[in-house]
């Protein structure tokens, strides 16, 4: 099987969407629920982390409503994919992208998070470009 081959089927895709929506939602929590501390810890500032526990509650609705359609819709897919290309690379681009005072930790954080997020674009466009009729349950 060679790399331009490889897909996912819709049970493994919705697995995958259900699994983002989970890491999300945890994610949210973690970001609103002490976004103080966070910012402290990762030198980043208390609304950028607050913030971003808030944009993920939009996204994890769409994550959640994805993985429990029989055939997640392939716009809003792709959008959810955007998304987290997006949010991988501003993740990257905040750890690594000069003079933020953001703390050896806070890369660390950024970094691991940016891979995750980087990870389930790339299984989530594995989905997204199975065929149509092999997305069929």
């Amino acid at each position: 099987m060679s790399l331009s081959t490889l897909r996912l089927s819709t049970p493994q895709l919705r697995r995958v969407l259900a699994l983002d929506a989970i890491a999300g939602a945890g994610t949210a929590v973690l970001h609103l629920a002490f976004a103080g501390s966070l910012a402290g810890w990762l030198g980043l500032s208390e609304g950028l982390i607050t913030a971003a526990g808030w944009a993920l509650l939009a996204y994890i609705a769409l994550a959640a409503i994805l993985a429990r359609q029989v055939m997640p819709a392939r716009g809003p897919l792709m959008v959810l994919i955007v998304g987290n290309l997006l949010w991988g690379v501003a993740c990257l681009a905040l750890a690594w992208g000069g003079d933020s005072g953001v703390t050896a930790l806070g890369q660390a954080y950024l970094t691991v998070l940016a891979v995750a997020v980087l990870a389930l674009a790339d299984l989530e466009f594995l989905g997204w470009r199975a065929p149509v009729q092999r997305l069929a349950v």
